[in-house]
């Protein structure tokens, strides 16, 4: 399993990195991105910090560790900038977060996070078909996720990517040890939005793609 959305104590998560990425392995991932909210106040601070945890303890943990961000709440106008800013100051995973229709994201996030070039657009909540074909031209991933609240709109994600060709990544937004699904839940959520085997299976495959390609950063 892969994991490119989890939060730390440097953000809202419950745990240090350290024991975040040892929980998950335990779990039974092979990788994770650290990716904690953050904006210009706190971009600066926790991302070099976890970046060079990440680099040393991925060796001795037996498990893949990114350091990335989740952009929380950034305005429409700045997503670029702040992109830029997060890749600048070493994020190998840039998360946007999306449109959830269970907090009051900013209308046009999801869009400005697609032209952006995010790496993965989380809960996108009810994305439009424009904004699908957009991310499947710019290969941004689509996050199914298995978290509650965020996941009410797992199965328009999926229809609409499914009919766009969108790329998808299924993700947690882990905030504590209680979030890191065992890979059979993690499966039957994923199963449960109508994706099939094979489209679960590549799920995985497009999750390691990022990965790999943030390892040659």
């Amino acid at each position: 399993m892969i994991d490119l959305h989890t939060h730390s104590s440097f953000s809202d998560g419950e745990l240090i990195p350290a024991e975040l990425a040892r929980r998950a392995k335990v779990a039974g991932y092979r990788a994770i991105a650290i990716t904690d909210h953050a904006d210009a106040s706190n971009m600066d601070f926790a991302l070099p910090r976890v970046a060079a945890m990440a680099k040393e303890y991925s060796i001795y943990m037996d498990i893949v560790i990114v350091a990335g961000v989740e952009l929380t709440h950034v305005p429409s106008a700045l997503m670029e900038q702040e992109v830029r800013r997060a890749r600048a100051l070493g994020a190998g995973i840039v998360v946007a977060h999306g449109e959830t229709i269970v907090e009051p994201v900013e209308a046009g996030t999801n869009l400005a996070a697609i032209m952006a070039g995010v790496d993965v657009l989380a809960h996108p909540g009810l994305i439009t078909e424009e904004e699908v074909r957009l991310a499947a031209e710019k290969g941004v991933r689509l996050e199914i996720t298995t978290r509650a609240g965020h996941g009410y709109t797992n199965g328009h994600v999926l229809a609409l990517a499914r009919a766009h060709g969108a790329k998808l990544v299924v993700n947690n937004d882990a905030h504590s040890s209680r979030d890191l699904t065992c890979a059979e839940l993690r499966r039957k959520i994923a199963l449960g939005c109508g994706m099939t085997p094979e489209e679960y299976r590549q799920a995985d495959a497009e999750a390691w793609a990022l990965v790999s390609r943030s390892l040659c950063l």
